[in-house]
């Protein structure tokens, strides 16, 4: 009777598997908090560390602009080319949609043609500073998975500075500088993120890669690397993610780098293409962004593999009785041992660390992966007791498991034990405990 059962589970294993095919690879990495395991008290939870999968966070952002009258368009105006002074045919008026370039257009889908993009007022009120604060905003503490770029309609700034916050923008720290002259900009000497290691990538840069003046095809793209810094754990093609998680295991320094609630774009001079400022043509000298792109996912101290937005709001779905919009506190009456972030490690499951209930007192360390080693194929689950592998038991499955009369004979001189034919009752609990196998890797 128990085959169709097998069956029916087969298929919607296989319906499950297919569906999962349709998610992306990031999904892969620490995408579920628990599961189901069956274990010789019954079945039991198995807690792992997750996190959520990472998505572009320009979705959820709000954006803010210093000073707030900026954006061309009010009143009217034309703008020259900066390569050709005398081609002013770009105009810019807030009342007329087709014309309209409201900061909203730098987080727009751009499949369209021609390129939509945000755009400033030119620099008409030269020799004073063309200045502009673009503060982008999560509430939500955030962690940057792929690099930051920035895609420039116009010239590229000639200097400009990457700012971030983790605090909601209560302080700012940067993150880059970039200038056509660093020292000259920034008093800085220039250098560019391969000039990195692994003990100096946290260092704070001046780049020149970034701010050539004209408008050449493929020089639109201002970066913050954040791919080739993983890569200087991980490998040129990060293969090697174990290594990465590792040190952001163990070194807030390094997690915090990558960590972020608010991101601000400090424009301080736009391109010029020449060492003179054309005083007679200031029409030619403006900022325009077409596209920002920001990926990465909700902290959750990898105790959620999911973030929701609600009301204009991130929050994580926390799991292992956490609660908090990062999953930073034990839920109530879950205070059994102090709340800690999870783990990454050991690869590839990490440690859930989860809170236990307050009645529960201090938990025991039974077991851990190196002087108190589970036994005989057993696993150590949460340093709180072994699972042992069929046949074995004891704390640390450091004994035979004996079934019947005479079966333990061999155990003192060391000698395998030869187990009976099994029972109908014991094949009965084999199958069950396939059963539940399939399901718990469903």
């Amino acid at each position: 009777m128990f085959w169709p059962i097998l069956f029916t589970l087969q298929a919607v294993c296989t319906s499950v598997a297919q569906a999962m095919q349709h998610y992306p690879a990031a999904w892969g990495h620490y995408d579920v908090c628990k599961s189901q395991i069956y274990t010789e008290e019954g079945l039991a939870w198995d807690y792992m560390a997750c996190q959520p999968e990472a998505t572009d966070m320009t979705k959820y952002l709000r954006v803010a602009l210093d000073p707030p009258n900026i954006t061309c368009g009010d009143p009217p105006e034309t703008y020259c080319a900066l390569e050709n002074p005398y081609m002013c045919n770009n105009e810019c008026d807030a009342d007329t949609e087709e014309l309209a370039h409201p900061p909203g257009l730098m987080f727009d889908f751009e499949g369209r043609n021609p390129t939509t993009f945000w755009q400033s007022t030119s620099w008409k009120k030269y020799p004073k500073p063309l200045q502009v604060n673009i503060t982008l905003s999560w509430n939500k503490t955030i962690e940057l998975t792929d690099d930051i770029v920035i895609t420039f309609e116009s010239g590229r700034p000639e200097q400009m500075v990457l700012e971030k916050s983790l605090d909601y923008g209560r302080t700012w720290t940067p993150y880059q500088f970039y200038a056509t002259d660093c020292l000259d900009a920034f008093t800085m000497e220039p250098k560019t993120v391969n000039d990195l290691t692994q003990h100096t990538l946290l260092d704070i840069i001046c780049t020149e890669d970034y701010s050539r003046g004209y408008v050449w095809k493929n020089d639109k793209t201002v970066r913050f690397e954040i791919k080739a810094r993983f890569a200087l754990f991980a490998g040129p093609r990060l293969h090697n993610m174990a290594s990465l998680y590792g040190q952001l295991d163990t070194t807030k320094n390094l997690r915090d780098f990558f960590t972020i609630t608010d991101l601000r774009i400090k424009l301080l001079k736009p391109a010029t293409g020449a060492t003179m400022v054309d005083e007679n043509n200031l029409s030619r000298y403006f900022y325009a962004i077409s596209d920002i792109k920001v990926q990465g996912r909700c902290k959750c101290n990898l105790h959620a593999n999911s973030c929701v937005f609600d009301k204009g709001k991130l929050g994580c779905e926390c799991e292992h009785n956490t609660t908090g919009p990062d999953c930073s506190r034990c839920k109530r009456h879950y205070h059994g041992r102090a709340w800690s972030v999870g783990s990454y490690l050991p690869i590839p499951k990490g440690t859930a660390n989860i809170c236990i209930p307050s009645n529960h007192g201090p938990v025991p360390r039974v077991c851990d992966n190196a002087m108190l080693r589970c036994q005989n194929g057993g696993t150590c689950h949460h340093h709180e007791r072994c699972h042992c592998a069929p046949g074995f038991t004891g704390v640390l499955c450091e004994r035979v498991r004996c079934q019947g009369p005479g079966e333990c004979d061999d155990q003192l001189s060391g000698r395998a034990v030869l187990h009976h034919r099994p029972t109908g009752r014991q094949l009965l609990l084999s199958l069950v405990a396939t059963l539940l196998s399939i399901v718990s890797l469903c």
